[in-house]
């Protein structure tokens, strides 16, 4: 089943999520080569696809796990978790509609 993990920044993490970033982008490229890995991206904190300095306000990972459990402990362990770049990570069930 798929889940979708939301990521909710810290306040000023931008430099923290630049730096830590090799180590975040390492584990969805895994989940990818897995075809695990439906959809991934940064919410950026302004309306541009570039925010700059203004940075992000979170993530959204969609993903398939065997179970809700499997899918919280990966979110847990991400890089960002780490690093104290999310304040909150939320991880619910997910059902894809489409594109079929």
């Amino acid at each position: 089943m798929f889940y979708a993990i939301v990521g909710q920044d810290t306040d000023d993490s931008l430099e923290r999520r630049l730096a830590t970033r090799p180590a975040h982008m390492e584990r969805l490229h895994a989940l990818q080569q897995a075809g695990r890995l439906l959809l991934a991206g940064p919410f950026p904190a302004i309306d541009s696809n570039d925010p700059g300095a203004a940075g992000f306000t979170g993530s959204l990972i969609v993903a398939e796990f065997d179970t809700l459990t499997d899918a919280r402990a990966w979110a847990e362990a991400d890089p960002y978790v780490a690093a104290g770049i999310y304040a909150r990570v939320s991880v619910t069930p997910f059902k894809k509609t489409f594109p079929v």
